[in-house]
């Protein structure tokens, strides 16, 4: 079988790694990242297109992913299947922080009725790791895996207020921020400004800039050597909840559960 060309990125990114990368498992995780809530059902095609590579590497991916499990053909479309839950279940039931931390937001969510949440930050995005909510559903879909900007939500805000400040210089330098609501800023000095903020005053609140009629405020979790690894927050539909209440009745109960939690946190 011949040998599948390189694209310029991988070319370069095989050049920075070295032999021990392995080329093949990286595009199949392309692959699969290229699924996602408005991506149900791909063709080859589609999928080709998305993650920019050759139809014959793509084909031989979602081939062993059907026949893995992790995906399903029916005629020309292609899905996951239940089964690619299992690879982030190997995270969760390999990462103590949820095990601590979802008991406790289930708690806090009981106790004040609305949605609370607990995310990492990967990539420019932060991935939530831990979720609950009240019987009353919030507009977006917030769950365990979902994802959102970092720049534009609290929780984002909050952990890249965790790094130091060159870091975070080219964070904002390299991110792209949409316009993803009227509310959303995108001028990168006033978005590295509300990071200043957010270290300063040791949390972080977003009105309607990563959805409209959502907003949220976080608070960093730390370990006992004072490191932030996660975020916490709460978030409710903004014609419901007023921002006095975010930060006058949210905010302390918040700052208290991160402080618990930093005590079982090594």
């Amino acid at each position: 079988m011949p040998r599948i060309k390189r694209s310029p990125a991988e070319q370069k990114r095989a050049e920075e790694t070295g032999e021990e990368f392995l080329e093949a498992l990286a595009r199949g995780l392309r692959v699969v990242e290229a699924f996602g809530r408005d991506r149900r059902w791909l063709t080859l095609s589609d999928v080709a297109r998305l993650v920019d590579l050759p139809r014959a590497s793509v084909r031989r991916t979602l081939y062993t992913l059907v026949k893995l499990g992790y995906a399903e053909m029916d005629d020309r479309l292609f899905r996951l299947t239940p089964r690619i839950l299992a690879l982030a279940g190997a995270y969760l039931s390999s990462n103590t922080i949820t095990d601590i931390v979802q008991p406790a937001l289930e708690r806090l969510s009981d106790e004040i009725g609305e949605a609370c949440s607990a995310a990492v930050l990967d990539g420019a995005d932060v991935v939530m790791i831990a979720h609950a909510s009240p019987n009353r559903m919030l507009s977006v879909s917030a769950q365990v895996g979902y994802r959102l900007p970092a720049l534009s939500s609290s929780l984002g805000r909050v952990l890249l207020a965790a790094l130091g400040d060159k870091q975070a210089d080219e964070f904002i330098a390299q991110a792209k921020v949409a316009k993803l609501t009227p509310s959303t800023v995108t001028n990168k000095a006033e978005l590295r400004a509300a990071i200043v903020k957010a270290r300063m005053d040791g949390f972080a609140l977003a009105d309607q800039e990563a959805e409209a009629g959502f907003r949220s405020i976080s608070v960093p979790l730390k370990r006992r050597d004072g490191r932030t690894i996660a975020a916490l927050n709460v978030g409710v539909h903004a014609q419901r909840v007023p921002l006095d209440t975010m930060r006058k009745v949210f905010l302390p109960r918040l700052r208290a559960l991160a402080d618990d939690l930093a005590s079982q946190l090594i």
